[in-house]
């Protein structure tokens, strides 16, 4: 026998779930004046350290954004002071992305962005739980017509996504 209210909770749930990452990316915003997608790059840069610096291919790639989206946050951050760009001494076509002296204040008092907090609990999940999990989430995103569509894995609103 189907309950009919069954829609409603999957929708509220999605809803929520909606909610919840629009609200913790305007916080972060407020907060510490970056968008998510800054705050990853910026992260990024600074756990790779002085001795790793990154290229903007590697730091795309470390945080799953586009070469595209990442060059613009880049421009962004260095606008703002908390990152710089270094052509290489040997090859001048290679340019290494570091943190200035603001970037590696800005770094050390980064919060944590949602999707380590949400990644810790669901790591805390037994191993067929979070299976099922991710078979019930990819078919809700079938369902929806979302399956297709081309993402990377960091929990964002939508309108600082592609920054």
């Amino acid at each position: 026998m189907e309950r009919p209210e069954l829609a409603h909770e999957v929708l509220t749930a999605i809803r929520q779930i909606v909610r919840r990452v629009s609200e913790h990316s305007k916080q972060l915003s407020r907060e510490v004046g970056l968008t998510v997608p800054q705050l990853l790059c910026l992260k990024a840069i600074g756990e790779a350290g002085a001795e790793e610096a990154l290229t903007l291919a590697g730091l795309a790639q470390r945080v799953q954004l586009s070469s595209a989206t990442v060059s613009r946050i880049i421009d962004r951050l260095v606008r703002a002071g908390l990152v710089s760009r270094e052509r290489g001494t040997t090859d001048r076509r290679l340019v290494r992305i570091r943190l200035t002296e603001a970037g590696e204040d800005r770094f050390e008092s980064l919060p944590k962005p949602l999707q380590e907090e949400f990644l810790q609990k669901l790591y805390a999940l037994p191993a067929e739980e979070r299976e099922e999990l991710v078979v019930a989430l990819q078919r809700i995103a079938d369902l929806m017509g979302a399956a297709a569509l081309d993402v990377s894995p960091i929990l964002v609103a939508d309108d600082a996504a592609e920054e």
